[in-house]
């Protein structure tokens, strides 16, 4: 294939799915990682994508490199965040087994829950303490604590959560958009992210609706595979999309 036909194919593909890492670029076209990686970087000097850590986005596409920490996240969209969590935690009940995300949406779920009687998982040690002052029986998996999050990953974590069966778990997202489904910026956080939700029969996303066609390098899950709890859209492509419920107010 000639670099021209390459880099046709390369941008086609940038401009379907928004977002795309080099080895799915790799494996879709049968190129070597290397040859990849240099064509989109003589794509990025044309300005006819962005090229960044691990892939590319298409150049019209909101970017989240990194996360905030937790003291940064807390203080945004409040308010919403907190009718979100409110909402999510009247789903839960007396014989639910549940897992939580770590994160700020889920923090205000946390605060709100009053089911004392169902049994909780959490990769989250502030979310853990918090259930346990509310007398509730809590798991939390081992791994290694993120700093930005103070969230437990790694493979200790993954081979916990993979023995379980969640009723329902609730799950926070950096980015959400139809085309590149739940995103978030870290590999080892959107594993814990990825496996808990293969293991979990009703699955909640906690978003305010800030987080919308944002894009960040890593997808855990494809946008239909939750429902989406969620203040009001005024996007209005977004309308269409049964399994988004708003739930709070701006």
């Amino acid at each position: 294939m000639l670099a021209e036909e390459r880099r046709t194919e390369i941008l086609a593909l940038v401009e379907k799915r928004r977002t795309i890492t080099v080895p799915e670029l790799s494996e879709l076209l049968g190129i070597s990682e290397s040859t990849i990686r240099r064509d989109l970087t003589q794509l990025d000097r044309m300005k006819r994508l962005n090229k960044v850590h691990g892939g590319a986005t298409a150049l019209d596409a909101q970017y989240v490199l990194s996360d905030q920490t937790l003291s940064e996240k807390k203080l945004l969209h409040r308010e919403q965040k907190m009718q979100i969590g409110a909402y999510a935690a009247s789903l839960i009940r007396k014989d639910d087994f549940v897992f939580i995300d770590a994160g700020t949406s889920t923090d205000c779920l946390v605060d709100a829950i009053e089911e004392t009687g169902a049994r909780y998982v959490t990769n989250s040690i502030a979310h853990a303490h918090k259930l346990l002052q509310k007398g509730c029986r809590v798991i939390v998996p081992g791994g290694e604590l993120k700093p930005t999050t103070e969230a437990l990953v790694g493979a200790e974590a993954i081979e916990l959560l993979l023995r379980y069966h969640f009723t329902i778990g609730f799950w926070g997202a950096n980015g959400v958009s139809p085309e590149t489904g739940f995103t978030t910026p870290e590999s080892a956080e959107a594993a814990i992210k990825r496996v808990s939700m293969a293991q979990t029969k009703k699955k909640y996303i906690l978003c305010d609706s800030s987080k919308f066609s944002l894009i960040s390098p890593i997808s855990f899950a494809a946008f239909d595979e939750a429902v989406i709890l969620t203040d009001e859209i005024r996007d209005a492509k977004y309308k269409k999309y049964k399994n988004i419920k708003e739930v709070a107010k701006r």
